[in-house]
């Protein structure tokens, strides 16, 4: 006898329940995944609920579609449990008091090969087609026209397999639309070439390879036409990428917040599939916890090919944990272990907890036209606590293309000043106003483009110490700043904006192992870690001082 397979909702529950037990490996942010759905369905005074029939309407939809790559096509999908979680979690939720959709938005983040875009079809063409939805607009969109239509076309021969399903649900297909004629609906691809991507009334907007975009014009025009519909959803799928400073890791951070607990957005669904700090990232056991279809789409000998060439080179090295174990790089030879820096972070850090206390403080100045950096730094209790202040021109903010800036300038991370340059009026009130809340022993500054600020600080009274940008006063710092890192010695609030140029840097090792710390491209910013550099060097010098460049000197010579 042949039992019945279970129902895409049993199965979806029961991957929930065994990766929030252990019994199926997953990282860090899979588990809380999973047991926030859990930790959702046993709730009783909730807002929201749990509908099993639109859980399993939207899989059912799904099964019936067939796939059109590779050696199964022709074949129906079979969606694996992890497929059915996701699809399961995003649209059996509803509202209690209207029935109305619960989760707006969803952020898939899975490495190369896991199906993600044959699965995110699925949605897409059930929003057309299947969501009783008048003039649904359904849109795939994407950095470029080609990445834009790859999930169309997919969706396109999908459905042009399946004469039953398109006479039944009164679907064409046609060169450049889906369309449902009978509710007014369509489905194409968009992307940020396109002559205007403004003005669009959108239901369903799938966003692919989120990471690729450039800016965030197509994610902000697609929520922004989502906002007009109150059953619209974005969906942006993704693997991990290198820029930090892009749409993609803001709304990876947001999801990331969400799923700690930090952030509450109960409209928020997401999900991502990497490996956690510490992971053998050569072992097959690794691979499979970063790659939820590790067997079925995700062939293991391919890994193991591709893991073999990233032993022998770390470019190959670069791709292979980017590509296929979804960790965000951000240089190929990044000078600083970033995991250990973030384990470093206490957002409940504020400087104003400090008050009357000893600091050192050190001040990067780039041109009128950069970003400046200002580093406070404290050392208690045998941990080194530096807080950062960071200033742009307003106009530099608004033309650059790194959309964080805006962000970080809204949350108070950096300090917009008003025009094209730098008001440096500004960094000097600043400075003054931490010499009368602190006890500031000295300030460094490079004499290189702060020598006409130090000497006004030292004309109010500051003491100044001149701190020279070279191989020998740098290498010392750099090295203890790793340190203190790797050795939890340090303790940060957590500034994105701080963490972004730490993580920027490269370093450059001279035949003596000094280290000098640069940046790899002009727009990788590492002011910030500059500054802490400088700080951690002036607060390594004995409280009875003498030259600065002789101690970090003699230091390198040790």
């Amino acid at each position: 006898m042949v039992r019945n397979k279970p129902s895409p909702l049993a199965r979806a529950l029961r991957y929930a329940e065994q990766v929030a037990i252990g019994k199926i490996p997953a990282c860090i942010y899979v588990r809380q995944a999973c047991e926030r759905q859990l930790r959702d369905l046993a709730r009783r005074r909730f807002p929201y609920r749990f509908d099993p029939l639109l859980a399993e309407r939207i899989c059912r939809f799904a099964e019936l579609l067939p796939h059109v790559k590779g050696p199964k096509a022709g074949e129906r999908l079979e969606l694996s449990p992890w497929q059915a979680f996701i699809l399961t979690t995003a649209f059996g939720w509803v509202r209690e008091d209207n029935g109305k959709r619960r989760f707006r938005r969803v952020y898939i983040e899975v490495p190369r090969g896991n199906g993600k875009t044959t699965m995110s079809d699925a949605p897409a063409l059930y929003m057309l087609a299947a969501d009783k939805e008048g003039g649904a607009e359904v849109y795939s969109a994407a950095r470029s026209r080609e990445q834009a239509k790859i999930a169309f076309w997919t969706a396109q021969q999908m459905v042009r397999r399946l004469p039953d399903l398109r006479r039944s649900l009164g679907v064409e297909v046609l060169a450049h639309r889906i369309v449902q004629a009978r509710s007014a609906s369509f489905f194409e691809a968009v992307s940020a070439d396109a002559d205007s991507l403004d003005g669009k009334n959108v239901h369903f907007g799938l966003i692919d390879e989120l990471h690729a975009h450039r800016s965030r014009d197509v994610y902000d025009a697609i929520e922004t036409g989502a906002g007009k519909r109150d059953q619209s959803m974005l969906w942006a799928i993704t693997t991990a990428g290198s820029d930090k400073t892009g749409i993609c890791f803001e709304q990876r951070a947001y999801v990331l917040n969400i799923l700690k607990g930090t952030v509450k957005d109960e409209n928020y669904f997401g999900i991502v599939y990497t490996i956690d700090d510490g992971d053998d990232w050569t072992a097959e056991a690794t691979w499979r916890k970063a790659n939820p279809n590790f067997g079925i789409s995700v062939e293991p000998e391919h890994l193991l090919l591709q893991c073999r060439k990233a032993m022998q080179s770390p470019a190959s090295k670069s791709s292979f944990m980017t590509k296929h174990l979804n960790v965000w790089i951000q240089t190929d030879q990044a000078l600083f272990d970033m995991p250990a820096w973030e384990r470093c972070s206490g957002p409940s850090l504020k400087m104003e907890q400090f008050e009357g206390e000893p600091c050192v403080i050190a001040v990067d100045l780039a041109s009128k036209t950069d970003l400046a950096a200002v580093i406070v730094l404290f050392e208690r209790q045998g941990k080194i606590i530096p807080f950062g202040r960071f200033y742009l021109p307003q106009s530099a903010i608004d033309g650059s293309r790194h959309t964080a800036y805006r962000g970080w300038a809204a949350k108070g991370w950096i300090t917009p000043t008003p025009g094209d340059i730098i008001d440096f009026s500004v960094i000097e009130a600043d400075l003054m106003s931490f010499k009368s809340r602190f006890q500031v022993r000295n300030i460094a500054y490079d004499p290189w483009q702060a020598t006409q600020l130090a000497t006004r600080l030292k004309d109010q009274g500051a003491s100044v110490i001149e701190f020279r940008q070279t191989v020998a006063n740098f290498s010392e710092p750099t090295k203890e700043l790793d340190g203190l890192m790797r050795s939890g010695r340090i303790a940060h609030d957590g500034n994105p904006a701080l963490s972004w140029m730490i993580g920027n840097v490269v370093g450059h090792y001279d035949a003596k192992d000094n280290v000098y710390p640069r940046k790899e491209r002009a727009e990788n910013k590492i002011d910030g870690a500059i500054a802490l550099i400088m700080a951690i060097g002036l607060n390594m010098v004995p409280d009875e001082r003498g030259n600065l460049d002789d101690f970090l000197a003699n230091a390198v010579m040790r």
